[in-house]
């Protein structure tokens, strides 16, 4: 691997990821955004089938949640004493494993253990692909990263779809498929390089030291505040369609194209991350999100502002991952925070919304959800701030190393 002071010389590190490797991880992608989805529309299967109230059968979620956060954990812990391949075959080998005992579960706590073994494996495809994207691929990595996660809206769209188009009784057929995909994908990871490049040699005063605690924290606090936004929007919004006098079908419609909105954002993300800085699109999507959040107060606007925040959402996770690197390239383990961190928003924050909206009413949503999105607003303006000294130090990087033909990935 080369190091920094290297002569001319040394050998150059090959890329990341082969063009078959990049195809590979994106339908990775595809497969854990549709097992992400499927649980709730095979929700009436399971209580039927296991004999369970909705809020048992709701378990199923939690338990994929809980094993995906640590399955991001274990990850990062083993990064550095495993391959990138045998950490990523891993991961699809619990993934499969998972699947194929939920799907073929005789009793609910069975059913259980397979979607908490499932979430593990979903947790390092997502942490361990999204970190190695937003190192592969040099100035390009925020780009890649937000197709990347284009790839998973793709999936949370199609897995729904699907269990709608065969039935929910189908479900362990579903569940079957996905696990043969995860095998599959076993086979593509040759195309992945053992190990990552080392990182970019840089200089650190004390007082620099000093900073890296609180913009790994405010980092957090982004990927908190958003990603509690994203899954406030995803859950209240019907109702509170309703209260404006949408009917239920209209309301539905009008929240699965927030949804389609979220990836097709990430897809139309990827020219503009070519032209534009990290900081300057967070900045501008997360007071797109506050604009729009403020638009959804007006009744005959609402469905269409909430597509609106769904747009403004999308590049954020992907795109802040890339900052987040080269702000803190001293702290390996920055990345799994924020997406562990982010990861536990998404479970604490729905119980903690559902209680302001008891208090205040469902109409309140969109202006709870804008104070949320100001203290990203107000977060990303001062990790722009804080962090234009590193920009400044990478702005003119050195050039990707060569590769071979048929193995240098272009977008």
């Amino acid at each position: 691997m080369a190091v920094p002071g290297s002569p001319p010389d040394h050998p150059v590190t090959p890329p990341l990821f082969s063009r078959a490797a990049v195809v590979a991880s994106c339908a990775g992608f595809v497969v854990i955004g549709a097992l992400q989805a499927l649980y709730g529309p095979a929700i009436p299967a399971l209580r039927k089938e296991f004999g369970i109230v909705p809020a048992v059968a709701g378990l199923s979620l939690s338990a994929h949640f809980i094993g995906a956060l640590l399955g991001v954990l274990v990850f990062h812990v083993l990064r550095g004493r495993a391959g990138n391949r045998q950490l990523l075959g891993g991961s699809y080998a619990l993934m499969a494993a998972g699947a194929v005992i939920f799907a073929l579960a005789s009793a609910w706590p069975l059913a259980l253990a397979g979607a908490f073994i499932t979430g593990l494996g979903f947790g390092g495809i997502d942490y361990g692909l999204n970190q190695l994207f937003s190192l592969g691929f040099g100035n390009r990595s925020t780009a890649m990263l937000n197709l990347l996660n284009a790839h998973f809206g793709i999936g949370a769209v199609a897995g729904p779809a699907l269990v709608g188009w065969l039935g929910a009784r189908h479900y362990p057929w579903i569940f079957g498929a996905m696990a043969v995909i995860s095998v599959l994908l076993m086979c593509t990871l040759g195309g992945v390089a053992k190990e990552e490049p080392a990182p970019e040699a840089t200089t650190h005063t004390s007082g620099a030291t000093s900073r890296v605690l609180p913009l790994v924290a405010a980092f957090i606090g982004v990927y908190v505040f958003h990603v509690a936004i994203e899954t406030g929007v995803g859950g209240w919004e019907p109702t509170h369609l309703e209260t404006f006098g949408y009917g239920a079908s209209a309301a539905a419609t009008a929240t699965s194209a927030y949804w389609l909105a979220m990836t097709v954002g990430r897809f139309a993300a990827v020219p503009v991350t070519l032209r534009f800085s990290a900081p300057a699109i967070t900045i501008v999507c997360c007071l797109g999100m506050a604009g729009f959040l403020l638009l959804a107060t007006i009744p005959d606007a609402a469905p269409y502002a909430y597509i609106g925040v769904g747009l403004m959402i999308a590049p954020i996770f992907p795109t802040c991952l890339p900052w987040l690197n080269r702000s803190v390239p001293t702290l390996a383990g920055a990345g799994a925070y924020v997406i562990a961190a982010s990861m536990i928003g998404g479970v604490a924050f729905p119980p903690l919304l559902g209680v302001a909206i008891d208090v205040s009413g469902v109409k309140a949503l969109p202006v709870l959800l804008f104070a949320l999105a100001m203290c990203c607003v107000l977060l990303s303006l001062w990790l722009t701030r804080a962090t234009s000294g590193a920009r400044h130090r990478t702005a003119n990087p050195p050039p990707a190393p060569a590769a071979s033909a048929d193995s240098e990935v272009t977008l």
